[in-house]
């Protein structure tokens, strides 16, 4: 019930205030990671947090960006070389065509920007359910993965199942808030 609600507040969304969130984003990201060496992130679709100002702020940072590549049930994932070369791919995601990089390269990435339905302050995120970014996230420490939120999504709690990996903070358009929050 709590999903059917957060995707029908998205769609609600003024169009201009998406806009907006997607330039805070941005600047909230290369703030925080202006230094770090890769980040793994996601072309936003739909209604999501826009991630398109913020995946190229940061490239153009000379960050390193990959982006996932839905491959069966899980995420493999190729670097990021601008945002009219990525294609569709399943789920109605965006994805680079190019080559996957090795099924172990999490391991060597600064943070993980995952998306998120909602985050809460203990650092439960809560996904659209399919489990692909659970999966991915299962070898990266909480340290190093982030919930892409808008800010009114950061809840006080969030349903858990044993399968969902926590995250150690919430990009949100106003902040990069460390969880748990005290």
């Amino acid at each position: 019930m709590l999903r059917s609600r957060l995707i029908a507040a998205r769609a609600a969304r003024p169009a201009k205030e998406i806009a907006a969130a997607g330039l805070a984003l941005a600047e909230q990201a290369s703030r925080a990671w202006s230094a770090a060496g890769t980040v793994a992130t996601y072309a936003a679709t739909g209604t999501e947090p826009p991630t398109r100002s913020m995946i190229d702020r940061l490239s153009g940072l000379g960050v390193r960006v990959l982006l996932p590549v839905v491959v069966d049930a899980g995420l493999q994932w190729a670097p990021y070389d601008g945002w009219d070369r990525l294609v569709p791919g399943p789920l109605g995601l965006l994805q680079p065509a190019g080559p996957l990089l090795p099924a172990d390269v999490l391991h060597e990435v600064d943070v993980v920007a995952a998306p998120a339905l909602a985050v809460d302050r203990h650092g439960h995120r809560l996904g659209r359910g399919g489990g692909y970014f659970d999966r991915a996230l299962a070898d990266v420490p909480s340290s190093r993965s982030v919930a892409v939120v808008y800010d009114d999504e950061v809840l006080d709690e969030v349903p858990t199942q044993t399968h969902d990996r926590d995250v150690g903070a919430a990009l949100t358009p106003s902040a990069l808030r460390p969880l748990p929050a005290a």
